[in-house]
C-alpha cells in the first residue's frame, strides 16, 4: 500500500489531468476510478492516526480532543 503522503500526491496529479479537460470519457473514468480508491485510502489512514492521537492524548480515562492547528 503506497504511503499517504504518494496517495496524496497521486491524487493531486489526478485532479490537475481531469482538471485540463481535454482527457477522453474512458480515461477520466479510469482516473475517478483511481482517486476514489486513493481518497478511500486516504481517509482510512487519517482515521487510524485519529484514533492513535486520541489515545495518546487520554487522561484521566477520558479523552479530550483537542484541535489540531498548523
Amino acid at each position: 500500500m503506497p504511503k499517504f503522503e504518494d496517495c496524496i500526491q497521486r491524487l493531486e496529479g489526478i485532479v490537475r489531468e481531469l482538471e485540463q479537460g481535454e482527457v477522453p470519457l474512458e480515461r477520466s473514468l479510469t482516473l475517478f476510478e483511481e482517486g476514489m480508491q486513493l481518497s478511500a485510502s486516504c481517509r482510512k489512514e487519517l482515521e487510524e492516526a485519529e484514533g492513535k492521537v486520541e489515545i495518546l492524548l487520554k487522561q484521566n480515562g477520558k479523552v479530550q480532543a483537542e484541535p489540531f492547528e498548523r
